[in-house]
């Protein structure tokens, strides 16, 4: 890929109406989640993706209590999974309200976020979305990087991941009149696979370069001092309560993948299923219409006069409950080190003691207290993330995948794998060698 400052004597619009003989009618739809006041989630994140429960509340009180005896499987209807996996990619729940109407942010993006902007703060590329002539005009450097029209255009052609515009012709001119966003763009990525940011997507994989709080800050419709918090959060770092009790504690967004078969599906453990979480991040943070309440926290929101939420929940719920953790690269960790790491984990270094079962976590049968987690106190003295949730208790990780996303703890405190070991080493005097440390690191990177 060879950006440049020069545009060529054909412009990116005359290209990208030469792609559409390549592609035929291309949906226009919305941008998402680039400038709330907390996404995702994610995973992240996040992590995850968006809601609640089908009568559209959470009155769930029985603070952390769980049903052993629940399932959570995909629904094996292949029509329910597309559905999904088009929510999951492409809706926004009628948040254009939010991101337009309020936030302005098609004006930022169709005046100021050029590509390279664009992937600077995380945003991907969908190299699949891309007709030939686009693709050869990016090598070759005739399609111009740095100028916001070509944004407009790759936004046209919906290739940019989770964010959806209206682009509509005024005066001869493409222009974003409208912009949203969708649950992938804090829970999807790329493979990278054409050049950094633009590939193939990798549905459920936390975005860590995603830096939303950065995104949100370009929103002219923000104050200086609001602007300052947002700035503050940094890449793959987003706070999904701010915007609802005005505490300034951002949370590492998660993957929403592998949570087949887990009731709990947030660090708090605030909902029994996927779907509690999708209401509440499509209508509070998001901004998607529909109404979210949660008794044990007091948030009660209801965006617009239509539900454009509750009827997609199961299929949303089913896609995401498909999505796989991806297993380790080969070559990414030493086979033997991880055996002996594994009779570390189930010993010496007690996590078996909660990070039990098939999928390694209690979660579908308890909840922690806060004393018992090693992740607390945050960072920069920000009130427990816990006592902001519905539960006021934490939930223990899953660990299928972990390899692939750090960094670790609800609140990003561990940059690799090896500081999660040495944390617990060290805060629950495990006594384990820094051999041993190294040893169930790579097991935990064997997962």
């Amino acid at each position: 890929m060879k950006p440049t400052d020069k545009c060529e004597p054909v412009p990116v619009c005359n290209q990208i109406k030469q792609a559409q003989v390549w592609v035929g009618t291309i949906f226009v739809n919305t941008w998402r989640n680039l400038t709330l006041l907390t996404v995702v989630g994610v995973t992240t994140m996040l992590v995850v993706a968006c809601g609640a429960d089908a009568d559209q509340s959470a009155g769930n009180n029985n603070q952390g209590a769980l049903n052993p005896d629940q399932t959570q499987s995909p629904m094996s209807d292949s029509l329910l999974l597309a559905q999904g996996k088009q929510i999951f990619r492409f809706d926004t729940f009628g948040d254009e309200t939010q991101w337009t109407d309020t936030l302005r942010m098609h004006e930022v993006i169709r005046t100021a976020v050029d590509p390279l902007t664009a992937l600077s703060v995380g945003l991907k590329v969908d190299s699949e979305a891309l007709p030939p002539p686009v693709v050869e005009g990016i090598k070759n450097g005739s399609i111009d990087l740095k100028a916001p029209d070509t944004t407009v255009a790759l936004l046209k052609l919906n290739a940019v991941v989770g964010l959806q515009g209206k682009v509509e012709t005024i005066n001869g001119k493409d222009t974003l009149t409208r912009v949203g966003v969708t649950c992938a763009l804090c829970h999807s990525t790329v493979d990278n696979s054409f050049s950094p940011g633009i590939g193939k997507r990798l549905d459920g994989w936390a975005n860590r370069d995603l830096n939303p709080g950065a995104i949100i800050a370009l929103s002219p419709a923000l104050s200086a001092t609001m602007k300052a918090v947002y700035n503050s959060w940094g890449k793959g770092m987003y706070d999904p309560r701010f915007n609802q009790d005005g505490k300034n504690g951002p949370q590492v967004i998660p993957p929403a993948y592998g949570l087949d078969g887990i009731h709990r599906i947030t660090s708090t453990g605030d909902g029994e299923d996927v779907a509690y979480w999708n209401r509440y991040v499509g209508i509070t943070q998001m901004g998607g219409h529909g109404t979210f309440i949660e008794p044990r926290t007091g948030v009660r929101v209801t965006n617009g006069t239509d539900d454009q939420i509750t009827p997609k929940l199961p299929a949303l719920q089913a896609y995401q409950l498909s999505l796989k953790a991806p297993p380790p690269p080969s070559g990414s960790f030493d086979p033997v080190a991880a055996a002996r790491g594994k009779v570390l984990f189930n010993g010496a270094a007690r996590c078996v003691t909660c990070h039990s079962g098939p999928e390694l976590t209690d979660a579908n049968f308890r909840l922690h207290l806060p004393a018992e987690v090693v992740s607390e106190p945050e960072p920069n003295g920000t009130p427990s993330y816990a006592s902001r949730s519905a539960t006021g208790l934490y939930r223990t990780a899953p660990l299928r995948g972990v390899w692939q996303h750090p960094p670790y703890f609800h609140n990003g405190t561990a940059a690799t794998l090896e500081a999660v070991v040495e944390t617990y080493n060290t805060k629950q005097s495990l006594g384990l060698t820094e051999s041993e440390i190294l040893d169930l690191a790579q097991y935990l990177k064997s997962l």
